[in-house]
């Protein structure tokens, strides 16, 4: 699907790939094809392959073509959550018996998927720190067929090497499956650096603006594309026409708003690090982010993600969300304004009293493109107390 594309740049294939002027009219951006059914010219004559938009929509084909080409991949897919294209994934490539290598450090969702439901279908699965490309081997079974990571991970902003953890699933027979919210393909392209499949959360970083729900699959190969794009379409969970569009939308911008996330995190990273209240920052970016040397090759810039530790605990670290007033106390990330949360009880309350589970004293940042020096203001009154 992207082969077409390949030679240019991501900040141009972010505006036109998929994006093509629409044949009627010209309209420069695709139309909403809000339809559920189309004519067809006879039985079995269909006009550009639509039969009925379950099974495709020209909307989410144009935002479909450009995910594909925007991380390297020969097929998009394109789901009504990041979760829904998660479970397309799981169970099109895995059967009962199974095992899956899953990070210490991980989504929320994604391990109560792994953990309360697809668990019950009978697949197996053991945890590892993917930034230890050995404890993963140590964690590899004679049944594992995919090793999943995150990079950088959520709440706890951990490295994974792509490449030394290609190579391990190839020497098993797995596949690499690595989730790239957090990064964006801006910043980072993981079938380049040898994964087979991408995740996302569309709802993040390529939607923008904190407006639309989706999700997205992007194969490296063209049969597992086909595969799973069977299954989207025999399971359903398609990303509907509007939400296309509007993911459509907020990835033509996605070069420049990645720009300022990452200029405004490695700021409000720096100015944490002095903070008297604070114990710990968790930012790629840092010099002394265990991963930093990684995410500096694998990386175009550490992305608007920041994670910080504070003294007092975890009452000590709820108070810090209460108090903050630019940064929106809300779950979800990746948008234009600042949010703010504690992942114990916010977005990684379902991993309490797991492997995954996350420190107490734990706060979680979303720097968004505002003035950075308004948000430096918010932080430093927050931690004030």
């Amino acid at each position: 699907m992207s082969h077409q594309y390949s030679s240019q740049h991501l900040e141009t294939l972010a505006i036109h790939a998929g994006n093509t002027a629409d044949p009627l009219t010209g309209a420069v951006v695709p139309p909403i094809y809000q339809v559920s059914t189309y004519k067809q010219d006879g039985v079995g004559g269909l006009r550009g392959g639509y039969e009925y938009s379950r099974s495709g929509n020209p909307t989410r084909t144009a935002l479909e073509e450009n995910l594909a080409a925007l991380e390297g991949g020969r097929r998009g897919l394109a789901f009504a959550s990041g979760l829904a294209a998660e479970d397309c994934l799981l169970r099109t490539l895995l059967v009962p018996g199974d095992h899956v290598v899953i990070p210490n450090d991980a989504y929320g969702g994604t391990f109560r998927l792994f953990a309360k439901v697809v668990a019950r279908w009978g697949v197996e699965w053991s945890v590892a720190d993917t930034s230890d490309p050995a404890a993963v081997r140590a964690a590899l079974t004679p049944r594992t067929r995919l090793i999943w990571v995150e990079t950088p991970s959520n709440p706890l902003l951990g490295i994974t090497d792509i490449t030394a953890l290609a190579e391990i699933a190839r020497g098993a027979g797995a596949r690499l499956v690595v989730d790239n919210t957090f990064a964006s393909p801006y910043l980072q392209q993981p079938i380049a650096l040898g994964a087979d499949l991408v995740v996302h959360s569309l709802t993040k970083y390529m939607g923008g603006h904190s407006d639309v729900v989706g999700g997205a699959l992007i194969a490296a190969d063209d049969e597992t594309g086909e595969e799973l794009a069977y299954h989207q379409n025999a399971m359903g969970a398609i990303a509907g026409p509007f939400d296309s569009w509007l993911v459509l939308r907020g990835i033509k911008t996605l070069p420049v708003r990645m720009d300022r996330h990452s200029e405004n995190a490695s700021r409000v990273a720096e100015m944490l690090t002095r903070h008297p209240k604070v114990t710990q920052v968790l930012y790629p970016g840092l010099p002394d982010h265990p991963g930093h040397e990684i995410a500096a090759k694998q990386m175009k810039a550490f992305g608007g993600m920041v994670s910080f530790r504070v003294e007092g605990g975890e009452a000590a670290a709820v108070a810090v969300c209460d108090r903050a007033r630019l940064f929106t106390l809300g779950e979800s990330l990746g948008g234009v304004e600042s949010l703010i949360e504690h992942p114990g009880r916010m977005t990684h309350a379902s991993v309490a009293g797991s492997a995954l589970e996350v420190p107490g004293d734990l706060v979680r940042l979303s720097v968004g493109i505002e003035a950075v020096d308004d948000l430096l203001a918010d932080l430093q009154q927050a931690l004030a107390g």
